[in-house]
């Protein structure tokens, strides 16, 4: 079990964030990802596998003017 956002979300052996993102549908383009308090560069998302018991946080860049 891994916690995203606060609620509890299935565990999968050897996802990365990429596939997190894809499977909880997080479709917006700009997108910061931090595991455990720590943040996970957009280019390292394809490699950074979500270990068991983590907590992630996916916080939406949202622009305006």
């Amino acid at each position: 079990m891994i916690i995203v956002n606060g609620r509890k979300v299935d565990f999968v052996k050897n996802e990365t964030v990429s596939n997190l993102l894809k499977r909880l549908k997080y479709v917006f383009p700009n997108v910061v990802v931090k595991i455990n308090g720590e943040l996970v560069k957009k280019i390292d998302f394809a490699d950074t596998v979500i270990n068991d018991e983590s907590e992630v946080a996916v916080i939406h860049m949202i622009s305006g003017g």
